[in-house]
């Protein structure tokens, strides 16, 4: 049965989605709002978190890749009409990144202090890092497996149940903080920078436990692990280590820019935190269409409705350009509110509002780049995207950052990189697409 694209069917996938992708973005935020308006070293919270959100980030995304791999191999199997081939695999890549992550916790638990000094953190802000990392990566493992069933639920073409489970998520962390951050007097001590650590730990556990139900009572997958492996678990495990090469490539860049941005002082990391988070959290609003790109396109090459996959694209790419320039205006009437939000810090607000209109202005760009993002992850083009990456990393984006650092323009230096380093990656994905699939369209 033939896929049919519209306008109606794209946003029926591509708005839970989105809800869903704002998720662990709101979560940073929502730990930054609220600990950046305390009254005791309110820029030393802000500066932590955003260095144990930049190292997290980082394990997030390289081990989080198991929910492309799972969504790419189950959305071409649903296009094939070969689903019940598929059914043992999800379970068994489950406990590969589960049984991965713990193995990771326990080696980086001890060595906390070690990690982010390598992050020139020092003084109270290395002292907040470590506190807070020590409580937040203990829900590392169940935002993994969290992750993993999101990709489940793409692979069938199903954005809904991880929307009701993402909000249900995010809602018991915004409550959580502000209960454990500030306190309630007379019952719960204010906890600061701890209190927002424990808040998201909690909401992880939540959604892993919510994630477990929805799958056994709304979908035929089982959960049992069962040997032996599935002959897919070869393809699956070559994605998972192209886009775990790829994810270090672009972490490398997340790592340059926090590194540089804590050199300059703790009011320009408090700031470049603050930037860092709402750009995260355009970049996870996009992936609403981002990820329908990933999980038609699989879908799609399962049918090899090549014509259809193309009209797919183009209509993805002006959705996502009309939702980066909508994301740039609303920035843009809100740019002193904003700020605000985070923290009433003169100094931090001073290097904030002097870099954020470079921000906003990226966001057109950064859409349409991750709508190609998702759609080469639907289509198993990962060694594509892990080359592309390391390409704009290293001839795009370091180049630059040393640049401009040089030139003496701070933070201006690591948000022009990464706009050098978006155009490169999307660039390439246009013309690899184009010279791929066009030929394939008028041959069908």
């Amino acid at each position: 049965m033939k896929t049919t694209i519209n306008f109606k069917y794209i946003n029926k996938l591509a708005i839970p989605a989105l809800i869903a992708g704002v998720a662990e973005p709101i979560l940073s935020t929502t730990d930054l709002a609220i600990v950046g308006n305390i009254d005791h070293n309110a820029t030393e919270s802000i500066a932590a978190i955003g260095i144990v959100g930049a190292f997290l980030s980082m394990l997030i995304w390289v081990f989080g890749q198991t929910r492309s791999g799972i969504s790419s191999i189950l959305s071409q199997y649903v296009g094939a009409n070969k689903l019940e081939e598929i059914k043992t695999l999800p379970a068994q890549a489950i406990v590969l990144v589960v049984g991965a992550s713990i193995l990771i916790l326990g080696l980086t638990y001890p060595f906390a202090s070690h990690i982010f000094e390598f992050y020139n953190a020092s003084g109270t802000i290395l002292d907040y890092a470590i506190e807070y990392y020590k409580i937040r990566v203990i829900g590392f493992p169940f935002t993994l497996f969290t992750i993993a069933v999101f990709g489940v639920f793409r692979g069938l073409q199903n954005t809904y149940y991880p929307m009701i489970i993402a909000l249900i998520g995010t809602a018991l962390n915004i409550i959580l903080d502000l209960v454990l951050v500030y306190g309630i007097e007379g019952f719960i001590p204010a906890m600061h920078i701890q209190g927002a650590a424990y808040a998201s730990v909690f909401a992880q556990i939540t959604m892993a436990l919510i994630s477990v139900v929805y799958v056994l009572k709304k979908t035929s997958i089982s959960l049992r692990f069962t040997l032996p492996f599935h002959k897919e678990i070869k393809r699956f495990i070559g994605m998972i280590l192209n886009l775990f090469i790829r994810t270090i490539a672009l972490n490398i860049a997340l790592y340059f820019g926090t590194s540089y941005a804590v050199s300059y002082g703790k009011e320009h990391i408090a700031a470049y935190t603050i930037g860092l988070n709402l750009w995260l959290l355009g970049a996870f609003m996009i992936d609403g269409y981002s990820s329908v790109g990933n999980i038609l396109s699989g879908k799609l090459l399962g049918q090899k409705s090549y014509k259809t996959l193309l009209f797919l694209n183009k209509k993805l790419v002006k959705y996502g350009f009309l939702f980066g320039i909508s994301f740039t205006v609303f920035g843009a009437l809100l740019y002193k509110p904003i700020g605000l939000l985070f923290t009433k810090e003169p100094l931090v607000l001073k290097e904030f509002y002097e870099v954020f209109w470079v921000l906003l202005l990226m966001q057109p760009l950064c859409a349409i780049t991750f709508i190609f993002d998702g759609t080469f992850k639907g289509l198993g083009e990962m060694k594509y995207l892990r080359n592309v990456l390391i390409f704009a990393t290293g001839l795009g984006f370091i180049p630059t950052l040393l640049l401009f650092d040089a030139l003496g323009f701070k933070l201006y230096a690591i948000w022009a990189a990464f706009t050098v380093w978006m155009f490169f990656r999307g660039i390439f994905l246009y013309f690899k697409f184009r010279r791929k699939f066009l030929p394939l369209a008028q041959k069908s």
